[in-house]
């Protein structure tokens, strides 16, 4: 593996192999595991915490030096019942994006927070929509640009075989740079729609996937882009070779100004997954860099998969992220993940639930609603009490993939995770030293849940440290919520007595 990896400037420093040192945040009383909480990360010397619970809105600023809490600010500016509270982070502010319905009228309203917390000015409209009284009301949805010097705020509405779009795209500063309405055609039953990106220069992101079938797999992909200050959406078919694809992942590379379209493919509907694919568009060129098909061998079949036929190996697997490097190159990780639920022989299929399911399908209502992307949260007042479901995560795939698209290497980080009612602990996270990545992960050992950590070097060696534990019992960490705050830092949220805190982890 050839260049190194990149996060943030801050990121690309020497490694030096140190121990951990973990400092725990003191629970709150009023911090219950049904609460909801975000990382909103670093501000100075301060770490920001989003929470909400009963349509409450608050941050909590904890002195990052020794996780003590400073303050706890109650967001009433917040109206009651808002919902997609959405933040863009900065150095010494940060952009809180909500909106909320007030009679028939949907409000997409902007507010300033300093970095301890506090409200600068007051709240402003960024957009209205009506909907009538009954109307939907998650309307909004919020990207921006990896150098957050864009934001693009987007709303979708769905008529009959028609998507119509409006975007407003501002700058840092939360200044209207362009506005735009355009319509494109939009099947119901066919279409699966990638995440929604914004890259540096405020071009406008994404992928339209078609299906033969409403149980079928994709047989055919559009990149659509909307340059930042035009009105039009360019459409560019994506040549799968008469294969058929999964869900494509989606990702800009700011660096080299490039797009990157990642899937696992089959070579017959409804088969087994063979290999990755990987396309590579060039912005520049305005043309397609690298559209390549790679079939995984049994060598790494055998590894893949804990158990069953190797035939099937890769048929649980999920692409998770996709990390860059500067010189073009970057590494896909996938994850084993499947569940079931007692009783009636449900559980996540990748047929039903990825393809054919209208419970979770974004377009089921009559606005289009992005719900984002990566780990998040679940208060235990949200699982289902009448069923009992089990969630696997288990051994994690990694494919690099040279800057031509060429798939140079693999390996399995194993890994077998399972509970019953409650993924909050499961799944892993990334955490970016130099050039290389920690992969973070909890396994049992005697009972107590530990934090795996193995590391990934720029030479393709893996290396597996020791286990991250703390003197004091009782602490369970949540890996695939954690943030990094700092070249050699990270923050994990994790429970105590059955209430939440936050741990920040010193490599």
């Amino acid at each position: 593996m050839k260049g190194f990896i990149y996060i943030t400037a801050l990121l690309l420093v020497p490694f030096i192999c140190v121990s951990q040192r973990i400092t725990f945040s003191e629970p709150q009383r009023e911090d219950n595991r049904d609460i909801n909480f975000d990382v909103v990360g670093r501000m100075k010397s301060n770490l920001l915490i989003f929470k909400n619970a009963r349509w409450k809105y608050a941050l909590s600023v904890y002195n990052l030096e020794d996780m003590t809490i400073k303050e706890k600010v109650d967001l009433e500016f917040i109206p009651d019942k808002a919902f997609n509270v959405d933040f863009v982070p900065y150095p010494e502010h940060l952009y809180f994006i909500y909106q909320f319905q007030r009679r028939g009228v949907v409000y997409c309203m902007g507010a300033k927070i300093d970095f301890n917390g506090h409200l600068v000015g007051e709240p402003f409209t960024l957009d209205t929509t009506h909907v009538g009284v009954l109307g939907d009301n998650k309307i909004y949805s919020t990207v921006y640009s990896e150098d957050k010097k864009k934001i693009m705020i987007f709303k979708i509405l769905k008529k009959t075989d028609e998507f119509h779009y409006a975007t407003m795209l501002f700058n840092d500063s939360l200044k209207l740079i362009h506005r735009t309405r355009q319509t494109l055609p939009y099947d119901e039953r066919n279409d699966l729609y990638s995440d929604f990106l914004v890259d540096n220069e405020g071009n406008f992101v994404f992928t339209r996937s078609t299906k033969s079938g409403n149980r079928s797999n994709i047989s055919g992909v559009t990149l659509i882009t909307k340059p930042a200050r035009e009105d039009t959406f360019a459409i560019r078919k994506i040549d799968l070779n008469n294969l058929f694809i999964d869900e494509v992942k989606i990702k800009v590379d700011n660096v080299n100004r490039r797009y990157l379209l990642n899937s696992f493919y089959y070579t017959e509907k409804r088969g087994n997954i063979e290999g990755i694919f990987s396309s590579i568009w060039d912005v520049a060129g305005d043309s397609t860099y690298a559209n390549i098909f790679t079939k995984l061998e049994d060598s790494i079949r055998s590894f893949a998969k804990i158990k069953g036929s190797s035939k099937f190996a890769f048929n649980d697997f999920f692409i998770r992220s996709i990390l860059l490097k500067k010189d073009g190159s970057y590494l896909i990780a996938a994850e084993d993940f499947s569940s079931q639920t007692s009783g009636n022989n449900w559980g996540w299929n990748r047929w039903d639930y990825l393809y054919g399911s209208p419970f979770l399908s974004p377009y089921y209502n009559y606005y289009y609603y992005n719900p984002g992307y990566g780990g998040f949260y679940r208060p235990y007042n949200s699982f289902n009490r009448s069923q009992n479901t089990r969630y696997y995560y288990d051994n994690i795939l990694l494919i690099d993939v040279d800057k031509h698209g060429n798939v140079t290497g693999n390996k399995v980080l194993n890994k077998e995770q399972y509970a019953d009612d409650n993924d909050n602990y499961l799944s892993f996270s990334t955490f970016i030293t130099g050039s290389e990545i920690h992969f973070l992960y909890n396994i049992i050992e005697k009972r107590d849940k530990l934090l795996s950590d193995q590391t990934l070097a720029s030479t393709g060696s893996i290396r597996r440290n020791p286990t991250i534990k703390s003197m004091e019992r009782g602490y369970e960490f949540m890996p695939k919520l954690g943030k990094q705050v700092g070249a050699r830092q990270l923050v994990l949220p994790c429970t105590f007595r059955n209430q939440i805190c936050f741990a920040r982890i010193d490599f």
